[in-house]
C-alpha cells in the first residue's frame, strides 16, 4: 500500500504538530482492514473467540475486554418475551461498541432487535406494552441497578406534562409512578388530557429503557440505555417495523452469536437504500452538534462513522486517533455528570458511597488529565457538584449545579476536538460546509 504509506506519512507528520501520538502501523492495519472488509464474505462477521458479531466494519473497532460486564448489564435492560411469540438479539452501540478505539467511552448504550410474532399488528403493539411494562417492573430497582425511565408512544397534541413543554408528534417519556399507573396526564389549551400506556402503544414510535447500574467490582457507575427495534412478523412471515423505519445494523456489536438467527432474518428487511439513508441520519446529526447544540465531541464521533462508511478512510483514520487522547476522558466526564444526578435521585437504590467514589475518580482523572486553570476550574465545579448531591439537593439548586460542571466540561471538549478537527484542511472543509449550510 505505498500510497496510504504517504498519506500516513502526511497524517502522521499532521498529528505530530498537533500533539496527537499516531500509531502510525495501527493506522496502516486499520486502512488495510478496512479496504478488505469491501470484498468478498459478506457484510456480517462472526467472532468465534467471544462469540460476538456485527458488521465488519463495526467489528473492527470492537474489543471483548469488557464483554462479561455488558453481558451482565445486558440482563437488566433487555426486554425479553416467551419463545415462539418474541425474540430478540441485543448489541451495543455508540462509543461501547467501538471500545478498541474509545478509550473513554460515554455510557452504556445497548441496541437491540425485538421480533414480535402476532396474527394483527395491534396484537404485537399489545405485546411490547405488556413485555416492556412487566420488565420495568422487574428491574424497577436492586443492588445495582436503579430504573429511570423509558420512551413509549408519541404526543398526539402540544401539551405541558410535570412542568416541561411537549409537542406533538415528540416522544412520551415515562417515569417508574407513570408505568405502575399505566397513564400519564398532561394539561392542554382545552384541558387535562389522560394517555395510558397501553393506548400509546398501539403506535410506539421511538422504544427506549434507561438505567442507572454500578459495577461492584470496579465501583463504577454509568447510564444505561437501550434503544428497542421492534418488529412485527405476521401470518406471512412478512418483518416490518412498528414505529416504520427498520434500523440498519452498520455500528451495532451483538453480544451473542447464538442470535445469529433472528438478526439474518430481520435483516433480510432492511432497505436496500440503508447505507446511504444511514450516513444521511448521521449527518443529519453532526449538523445539529456543530450549530444548534454545539458540541464538538459528540459530532466528532458522528463525523467518524460518517467518514469510516463513506469512502473517506483516511480522515476517519485521522478522528479515530482523537479517542485516544488523555484530554477527550472529559466526554466521559460529561456523560457521569448525568449518571451522578440520576444515581441520587430520591429513593435510588444506588448508595450514596458508590456515586462519592464516582465523583472522587472524576476529580482524579481530570487532575491527570488537564493542568494549569482548567484543572482547577473543572475540579472546582465537580466538587461543588459533589457537595450538591451529597445533600440530596433537589429542584434548581441541584440542576443549576449540574448545569455549571457540565458546561465547563463540554467548554473545554469543544476546544480540544475543535482545535484538532479544523487543522485537518479536508476535515475543516468538511465543518465550513455544514456550518455555512445551518
Amino acid at each position: 500500500m505505498p500510497d496510504a504509506a504517504d498519506d500516513i506519512t502526511s497524517i502522521v507528520e499532521s498529528a505530530k504538530r498537533l500533539g496527537i501520538e499516531l500509531d502510525e502501523a495501527g493506522t496502516l492495519q486499520w486502512l488495510a482492514a478496512i479496504a478488505a472488509a469491501g470484498g468478498e464474505g459478506g457484510d456480517v462477521v462472526v467472532d468465534t473467540d467471544s462469540g460476538t458479531f456485527g458488521h465488519r466494519v463495526s467489528m473492527l473497532d470492537f474489543s471483548p475486554r469488557d464483554l462479561e460486564r455488558f453481558r451482565r448489564i445486558g440482563r437488566i435492560v433487555e426486554i425479553t418475551g416467551p419463545e415462539g411469540v418474541a425474540e430478540s438479539a441485543l448489541a451495543l452501540s455508540g462509543s461501547a461498541a467501538q471500545s478498541k478505539i474509545q478509550t473513554f467511552p460515554g455510557d452504556c448504550d445497548f441496541f437491540q432487535r425485538l421480533n414480535i410474532t402476532a396474527p394483527t399488528r395491534e396484537e404485537a403493539c399489545a405485546i411490547l406494552a405488556g413485555l416492556m411494562r412487566d420488565h420495568i417492573l422487574a428491574f424497577e430497582r436492586g443492588d445495582t441497578y436503579q430504573f429511570l425511565e423509558a420512551k413509549l408512544g408519541s404526543w398526539p397534541f402540544d401539551c405541558t406534562q410535570g412542568g416541561w413543554e411537549q409537542h406533538k408528534g415528540g416522544p412520551i417519556t415515562w417515569k417508574i409512578a407513570d408505568v405502575k399507573a399505566g397513564r400519564i396526564e398532561a394539561e392542554t389549551p382545552d384541558g387535562p388530557r389522560v394517555l395510558t400506556w397501553d393506548e400509546v402503544a398501539l403506535d410506539p414510535g421511538w422504544c427506549k429503557v434507561d438505567w442507572v447500574v454500578t459495577d461492584e467490582g470496579r465501583r463504577q457507575l454509568a447510564n444505561a440505555s437501550n434503544v428497542i427495534d421492534v418488529t412485527w412478523e405476521g401470518p406471512t412471515g412478512d418483518i416490518v417495523s412498528l414505529d416504520g423505519y427498520l434500523d440498519a445494523f452498520f455500528q451495532e456489536v451483538y453480544l451473542d452469536a447464538e442470535d445469529v438467527p433472528v438478526f439474518a432474518k430481520v435483516a433480510k428487511f432492511v432497505s436496500d437504500d440503508a447505507l446511504d439513508e444511514y450516513v444521511e441520519r448521521l449527518e443529519g446529526e453532526v449538523r445539529k452538534y456543530l450549530t444548534h447544540h454545539l458540541n464538538y465531541g459528540k459530532a466528532a464521533k458522528r463525523m467518524y462513522n460518517v467518514f469510516r462508511l463513506s469512502g473517506r478512510h483516511l480522515d476517519a483514520a485521522f478522528v479515530r486517533e482523537l479517542f485516544d487522547e488523555p484530554t477527550t476522558i472529559l466526554y466521559q466526564v460529561w456523560s457521569l455528570i448525568v449518571t451522578l444526578e440520576n444515581a441520587t435521585e430520591p429513593g435510588s437504590a444506588i448508595p450514596i458511597e458508590a456515586v462519592q467514589a464516582q465523583a472522587d475518580a472524576l476529580i482524579v482523572e481530570v487532575v491527570n488529565a488537564l493542568e494549569g486553570d482548567v484543572e482547577s476550574e473543572i475540579v472546582t465545579a465537580l466538587l461543588r457538584l459533589r457537595q450538591t448531591l451529597e445533600g440530596q439537593a433537589s429542584g434548581e439548586e441541584r440542576t443549576a449545579e449540574v448545569e455549571a460542571a457540565q458546561t465547563q466540561v463540554v467548554n473545554v471538549i469543544n476546544t480540544f476536538y475543535r482545535e484538532k478537527l479544523i487543522a485537518m484542511p479536508a476535515i475543516k472543509e468538511y465543518i465550513d460546509k455544514i456550518q455555512a449550510g445551518g
